[in-house]
């Protein structure tokens, strides 16, 4: 069971929401929240798998509040759901540590399927966006930290090095598994040793680490 909690500071979103989550078998919706600061503590007290986050809120906004989150809770995936198909918006969010950023005009297959991705360990943002999200960061003057160049790729193996490369095609692990003909068992083992030595939370957060790199 996936453990949800939603945070938005509109009470019609967050009832459209649970209502669509609530409907399926393998989600839960544990508890939601009107802003960033009631977030944090909900974090704390129902330690959900999946935290979907509106960008802008009155008070503490999304993004401070995913900072937080991931300092408090670093396994906790967060997903931005927001209106804002802001190229900033979304750079920020990554570079915080988001494991998604989902439009709020998605269809419900997309945001059921953003879930389901996000807690087997991936990462999702709306196609729409990849391209921006690119361009922001390979500009020279874009940092996300963590070890870039040789030393990155002297780290992953050369099989390694192939599923990091289909990750950042926003391939799942089964759909890597086919690519390769190897047991999901085998991807996921790979995936994880991935994002240990880059150091990334999930799968996103390694494929911007990857680009900025020059890995892939």
């Amino acid at each position: 069971m996936i453990r949800v909690l939603i945070v938005d500071d509109q009470a019609i979103v967050r009832q459209g929401l649970r209502a669509m989550l609530q409907a399926e078998p393998d989600l839960n919706v544990v508890g939601e929240a009107n802003g960033g600061e009631q977030a944090l503590r909900l974090v704390r007290e129902l330690t959900p798998d999946i935290v979907l986050m509106d960008v802008r809120m009155p008070g503490m906004d999304g993004l401070a509040a995913l900072e937080q989150v991931k300092t408090i809770a670093p396994r906790v995936s967060v997903i931005m759901v927001t209106l804002y198909d802001s190229s900033e918006y979304l750079f920020r969010a990554v570079s915080l540590g988001a494991a998604g950023y989902v439009l709020k005009d998605a269809s419900r297959a997309e945001l059921l399927r953003a879930v389901r991705v996000t807690a087997e360990g991936g990462g999702i943002v709306a196609p729409s966006l990849m391209p921006q999200l690119l361009r922001e960061i390979a500009h020279p003057s874009r940092t996300l930290g963590g070890a870039t160049g040789a030393p990155l790729a002297e780290a992953l193996s050369p099989r390694e090095l192939e599923v990091l490369r289909l990750i950042a095609d926003g391939l799942t692990n089964q759909e890597i598994a086919d690519r390769l003909i190897l047991s999901p068992t085998t991807i996921k083992t790979h995936v994880q040793n991935i994002m240990d030595k880059l150091g990334a939370s999930d799968r996103t957060q390694a494929a911007v680490r990857a680009v900025r790199g020059g890995l892939i």
